[in-house]
């Protein structure tokens, strides 16, 4: 962007370009502290949807006020453009980490078990976040992670007037959501389960340069086995990833939290002593 300040807050650098706006980096000059500023593209000022689904995000995560997502600060008017001041998490995403490598099995059901309690908070005032990925993982500073980017989620259908809109993101679709069916909690636990899938695997369970193709995989095909991939790795964590990503909704976890809780009784041990 070609403006020094969005509102009171200085620009510093442009972090990356969204499909809805623009992510920079800025600094409150009132209390010396760098934040991320979301902008709503000036194209998408013009879109009703847009508007409605940006502004959806600052009342959602502002009506949530959870420890394990990334808190708002501020919401304003750019001219037209609205846009979200948020906490600047330093750490990046856990996709920037998958890029680099794999993650440990005792980072991986922390970051689990934060996001399950994240969406459980959600869930219990009727929010489905419907786009659980690891770029949608942040981490702070310290290496803390939070769940981020509730543009789209929302307690209603998301509908025009011949059905149900498919929002999301294809590679991590849960199976209604890819049919444009109705969804609930356990369309973020399917979710969920396709980015411990990636964690365990190093790869998707479905992989695709069309859309379309992805949406019909995860609607319509048996889950990979993942010793496929790896065959190192123990059976058990078939058994999890199979039972968050069911086909049927009542095939999987009741919870995100019950998901996570399962990830870390396999890390720790427990779930064998469960089991004896």
């Amino acid at each position: 962007m070609s403006v020094s300040k969005i509102g009171r807050y200085e620009i510093e650098s442009e972090l990356t370009m969204g499909g809805m706006g623009v992510i920079i980096l800025a600094k409150d000059p009132y209390i010396q502290r760098q934040v991320v500023v979301k902008v709503l593209m000036y194209s998408r000022t013009l879109d009703e949807m847009y508007r409605d689904f940006f502004q959806n995000e600052a009342e959602v995560i502002a009506a949530l006020e959870h420890p394990c997502i990334v808190p708002i600060y501020d919401f304003g008017w750019h001219g037209q453009q609205p846009y979200i001041v948020m906490r600047y998490m330093a750490g990046g995403s856990l996709q920037d980490r998958l890029d680099k490598g794999d993650i440990k099995l005792t980072e991986m059901a922390h970051i689990l078990k934060r996001v399950g309690d994240a969406l459980d908070a959600a869930h219990a005032k009727g929010i489905i976040h419907r786009d659980i990925k690891p770029s949608n993982i942040l981490f702070d500073a310290s290496g803390e992670s939070f769940l981020s980017d509730f543009g789209i989620a929302t307690s209603k259908s998301i509908k025009d007037d011949d059905g149900e809109w498919l929002v999301g993101t294809p590679a991590y679709m849960s199976p209604e959501q890819a049919r444009g069916a109705h969804v609930d909690a356990r369309s973020d636990v399917y979710s969920l389960g396709v980015t411990l899938y990636r964690l365990l695997a190093g790869q998707l369970p479905f992989s695709s340069d069309s859309a379309t193709s992805l949406i019909n995989s995860h609607a319509k095909m048996p889950i990979p086995d993942i010793r496929s991939v790896k065959s190192n790795i123990p059976a058990v964590w078939q058994e999890v990833v199979a039972k968050a990503m069911a086909k049927e909704p009542d095939d999987r976890y009741a919870t995100a939290g019950d998901f996570a809780r399962d990830v870390n009784e396999v890390v720790s041990g427990k779930w064998y002593l469960r089991k004896l």
